[in-house]
């Protein structure tokens, strides 16, 4: 590693179960977004595009699908000499029995002799189940130019918005002086993003302690940004103004696949200047049958549609029958809509076979329709 270096650790540990079938045998980053993609691959590529060369992967939850696929650093470009992708599972250590994560802070002191070998001046702690291009080392820039000891992302949202956050508190400068956890009358729009810069020597000071303290939750939010606020650290905010979401419902998800297919969108997987990386799928080419209507969708190789298909995103190798329609849709890779069938509004999961005739969702439902596992025909 150079010097003055930043090391990321991705908290990938969690179980989404709020994406209910999605997450039943894999963990939440590992879901499928915008038809070929990961939600893993952000933060990932992220951290590529950013120049950060050494990232931590803390993984928990059926990790088996996730760990295979994010040692493969290659499909990142993070494959250095001087780098490249780890994956930290919980172990068993001389002083303790095998065990799982505690919480958040706990993740990164179970892996602080990781920390420790490689010395790095400052750490990123980033979630690995949001989607969003963000340049993390302007993020540091400013963290220095602040003379923090730690710097936040946050977001502006509504005041309605902000009662589902952690709200950041600040002065007039953005240091900040208080930290609320989703507050019923929050005093500021600004949420946190789970995305944290500390200044190592300073934090591994506060893991060591927090992990002595039997009244601890051993997390970030309920614990170590307190206790920095307590002892008058320096925290400043850092506002972040692009696109960003956090995909942990089926509701969630649906709607950051739309926002694919909105006219000049905000997050444009296209973009060369900041590539979202993948992994490298062997597929055909698409394919749209002569009888085919296909309007305004997201359609990703190896994807056959002799039916209808509207205002969806469709993943890698799915096959939509004739006489089918998937109407404001998502369909996960390798799923299949039989002949005559009806898709509206769901995410129909990968490999799910919707037989033919099958009506699934509805145009006047309130809530999104998960179609997972077998579908009645």
């Amino acid at each position: 590693m150079r010097a003055n270096s930043m090391v990321a650790m991705i908290l990938a540990g969690g179980r989404g179960s709020r994406l209910y079938d999605l997450t039943k045998k894999v963990a939440k980053p590992a879901v499928h977004f915008g038809g070929k993609y990961r939600i893993i691959d952000f933060p990932l590529s992220n951290c590529a595009n950013s120049d950060i060369q050494t990232v931590g992967v803390l993984t928990q939850y059926e990790s088996v699908l996730l760990n295979s696929y994010v040692a493969r650093d290659h499909y990142w470009g993070l494959d250095t000499n001087d780098g490249g992708v780890y994956v930290l599972t919980p172990r068993e250590r001389d002083d303790t029995n095998l065990e799982v994560y505690r919480g958040t802070a706990d993740a990164i002191t179970a892996n602080i002799d990781f920390l420790d070998n490689i010395n790095p001046e400052y750490v990123l702690i980033l979630s690995g189940d949001h989607i969003y291009k963000m340049n993390y080392d302007k993020m540091l820039d400013y963290h220095k130019k602040m003379n923090a000891d730690a710097t936040i992302a946050v977001r502006e949202v509504s005041l309605k918005e902000a009662t589902r956050f952690g709200i950041m508190n600040t002065n007039k400068d953005d240091m900040i002086v208080e930290f609320e956890e989703k507050p019923a009358h929050p005093k500021s729009n600004l949420a946190s993003m789970g995305i944290y810069i500390f200044t190592y020597k300073t934090l591994r000071k506060y893991l060591v302690a927090d992990a002595k303290n039997p009244d601890s939750n051993h997390d970030f939010g309920k614990d170590i940004i307190p206790g920095f606020l307590n002892d008058k650290r320096r925290l400043t905010a850092y506002r972040f103004r692009g696109y960003w979401k956090d995909v942990g419902t089926v509701d969630s998800l649906w709607e950051a696949n739309m926002d694919l297919l909105q006219d000049k969108a905000e997050l444009d997987l296209g973009d060369p200047t900041w590539k979202i990386y993948t992994e490298d799928v062997n597929a055909l080419p698409q394919y749209i049958g002569p009888e085919a209507k296909v309007e305004h969708c997201y359609v990703t190789q190896g994807s056959v549609i002799e039916g209808t298909a509207v205002n969806s995103v469709i993943g890698t190798n799915v096959y939509i029958g004739k006489g089918a329609k998937v109407i404001d849709s998502v369909i996960q890779p390798g799923a299949k809509i039989g002949d005559g069938a009806t898709v509206t509004r769901c995410i129909v999961a990968d490999d799910v076979d919707v037989p033919a005739g099958a009506v699934c969702g509805s145009k006047n439902s309130a809530e999104i329709q998960l179609v997972a596992g077998k579908v009645s025909e």
